[in-house]
């Protein structure tokens, strides 16, 4: 008796293991998606409204133009051309996208992060130097690989990452994206380029420099290259 007692009580805790696993929150498809106590006052939802199904059609699943190359004529020589929900609306609930990256020789794709999804690269054309760099508890590690044309890199979801052309002549790569918005944050752009800016004390003590630094830095321009 004693063991029949056992069992019932472990597969009830694993059942009710098996409900909590379940029971998850959305993930979520933007910034943001704060709550409102009166629907009248607002209504946003977590994502884009859908179309009625009977209404879609072969439009909506289709996107133009990806053969072109783009302009890198910018100040870090690269141009990140995205296909998201935003411009492909039949992304919309189907967790992927898509991006061509074109790079001038030298072109960087500056160190970012995309908080809501894996990336997977391919280059077309070109030599990439790519890295990423893993999180504080795993000691801040740099995994780095030089991508030749047809190799493939992956960057996990959320962490820094880059890719530089290291060759003479242009490069060109397509990323695949585990999200239909996956979210770009471009680490200098979002520490000095803020709006409003980070008060410079805050930027002087987190990165141990002179307040001259941090002035001179927050007031450059920093060029948003998708």
């Amino acid at each position: 008796m004693k063991g029949d007692h056992f069992l019932i009580i472990t597969l009830a805790i694993l059942a009710f293991a098996t409900f909590l696993a379940s029971a998850y929150d959305p993930s979520p498809l933007q910034d943001f998606c704060v709550a409102v106590k009166d629907i009248k006052s607002g209504v946003f939802v977590n994502g884009k409204f859908c179309k009625d199904p009977k209404l879609a059609n072969a439009n909506d699943f289709f996107f133009s133009g990806l053969q072109n190359p783009r302009n890198t004529k910018n100040p870090v020589g690269s141009n990140v051309t995205a296909v998201n929900v935003d411009n492909l609306e039949g992304l919309n609930t189907l967790g992927i996208s898509l991006a061509r990256i074109d790079f001038a020789p030298n072109g960087l794709n500056p160190p970012h992060t995309h908080p809501r999804a894996t990336e997977i690269l391919v280059v077309l054309e070109g030599t990439l130097y790519v890295g990423f760099v893993t999180s504080n508890g795993d000691g801040n590690r740099l995994f780095t690989k030089v991508l030749n044309k047809g190799d493939v890199f992956v960057f996990p979801i959320g962490l820094i990452h880059f890719q530089l052309n290291v060759g003479h002549v242009n490069a060109v790569a397509f990323a695949g994206l585990s999200s239909q918005n996956p979210g770009v944050i471009t680490i200098a752009n979002a520490v000095f380029g803020s709006k409003p800016p980070i008060n410079p004390d805050v930027l002087t003590k987190a990165f141990q420099v002179d307040n001259k630094v941090v002035d001179y830095l927050q007031k450059q321009f920093w060029y948003d290259n998708n």
